[in-house]
Formats: C-alpha cells, structure tokens, sequence
C-alpha cells in the first residue's frame, strides 16, 4: 500500500498478538493522527502493554496490518520504530536519577564537538529552549533528575521525543502513578504535544484523565475492542460506564441484595447510572 496526505500518521487494523495458546490481543484496530490525541482505556490485563509493544516494534503482529502513513510496516525493532518517528514514553522512565536534567535529555545521543568532547554548553541551552518551548518551567537543568517531581520527569521525556524528531508520541500510562495536581501537569503537556501536531497515544485505566485531552477512544478488554468511539460519539459518563463496568456492578447488588446488605442499593444505583440504557 502506498503511503498518501490523508492517511492518518499510524493505523492498525485488525491486528491480532498471540503468545502460544495465549491470545493477547485480537482484531483491534485504531488510528492516530497528527494533531489528536487517541486514548486507549482497558484495566489490567486488557491488552493495552501487548497493543504497546506492537506500536513501539518490540513485538511483531500475528495478523492483521499496520500502517505507518499509509505504507505498511513490519518493525524488527523499537530502533525501526523510531526511525519512523515513533517514540515512546514507558511509565518506569528510564532515567539516571543522580545525572543532571541535560543529560538525561540527550542521554545516548549526546551532542559532541572537536576531539570526541561533549558539547556541555548546548545541551544545556537546548534542554532549556525545549522545555520551555513545551511550558515547563525548569528552574535548573544541572539539577539531577531525581529531584524532579512524577509529572516532571514525565515532561522532561516528552519534550526529549519531540526534539529528537518524534512525530508520533505512545504514552504508557504517565498519570497512573501521580497525584492529582501533578496528572494535571502531564496532561497539559500531553495537549501541548498535539498542538505541535503530533500525533498522541495516551494509554490509560483513567477515564477521567483520557476524557478531558482525548479525541478517539478505544477501550479494550481481554484483548479485544468493546467500543472505538470520537468524542462527539460518547459523552464521559458513558466513556466511565464502559471502562467500569456497570454489569458488573448490577451483578454484585444483586447479590449483596440477596444477602441484606444495605449497601446493594447505592450499587444498583451506580450501576443504572453507568448503563442508563439499561435503567
């Protein structure tokens, strides 16, 4: 297939990942394109670290096809995948925490001048430059990186894939791990990245966090889609109602119902309000 102006920046379709008898993923398909953010919701065991993987070119698909601009691709490797713009952020970042901001931020691609030395002065101004230019506010880049809050460093390694030529950004849940004022840092910086016209993977458990920056959402559960919507398709109660599964929560006032519990009425209504089709 040849690649074309309008095909969005990363398509998968149909794609399908198994390990042995295992089926990890199957028959998912989702788009990314320039300037949107594409949310992947799921709990754990979902499939969204195997549909990562498959994106970031550390495993290959067993079926279905993936598109890089329109051409398809078959990555051999996470270095294939960057050469193509593909970048991506893993939740357990990996960083030198005692290494000042500046060389983290070039870390493995350190800029150099006469006789093989590191040219000190420019990574600090650009490290700089780029995080400013994505709105963070560092006060020092020869402070090491430890010192950095959660969000911080999530920011720092975005600002990183941009400079480095990224045209497509996977984030591997960068808010699970934050509290509240710092999830809201990576957001910004997460809609900061699409308005530079990159195209966002946000892979997330948080329907809260994906709503709000998202603009395509595809929840998975137990490796396959139950639901790829816009967001003129799917208000956020009912992005909420699939991630949490409000069948779920009917079965269990039901049987909290069953056993007195004063408790399966506030459940019931919990669960009316997650599938108001259902009320």
């Amino acid at each position: 297939m040849t690649g074309g102006k309008d095909a969005p920046l990363l398509r998968l379709s149909g794609v399908g990942k198994s390990y042995g008898n295992v089926i990890a993923l199957r028959d998912v398909s989702l788009e990314a394109s320039e300037g949107e953010v594409t949310c992947v919701l799921g709990d754990n065991g979902a499939g969204k670290s195997t549909l990562i993987k498959v994106v970031a070119g550390l495993h290959r698909h067993d079926t279905g096809t993936y598109e890089v601009q329109g051409e398809r691709v078959v990555f051999d490797s996470p270095r294939d995948a960057l050469d193509r713009g593909i970048a991506t952020v893993y939740q357990d970042l990996a960083v030198v925490p005692l290494m000042p901001v500046w060389r983290n931020f070039f870390l493995g691609s350190e800029k150099r001048r006469g006789f093989g030395r590191m040219d000190v002065a420019f990574m600090r101004s650009t490290t700089h430059a780029e995080m400013a230019a994505m709105g963070i506010d560092l006060r020092d880049v020869d402070q090491p990186i430890g010192t950095l809050s959660g969000g911080e460093r999530q920011c720092v390694a975005i600002a990183r894939a941009v400079y480095f030529g990224a045209k497509a950004l996977v984030l591997d849940e960068p808010t699970a791990a934050l509290g509240v004022k710092q999830a809201g840092v990576v957001l910004r910086y997460i809609v900061q990245a699409r308005e530079r016209g990159l195209a966002v993977v946000f892979i997330t458990h948080n329907p809260h966090h994906a709503y709000p920056v998202g603009d395509r959402f595809l929840i998975l559960n137990r490796g396959q889609s139950i639901g790829y919507h816009t967001k003129d398709e799917i208000t956020r109660d009912e992005l909420t109602g699939l991630m949490a599964g409000g069948r779920e929560l009917e079965e269990l006032a039901h049987e909290l119902d069953a056993a007195g519990s004063p408790a399966a009425t506030r459940i019931k209504k919990e669960a009316e309000t997650l599938n108001p089709a259902d009320g």
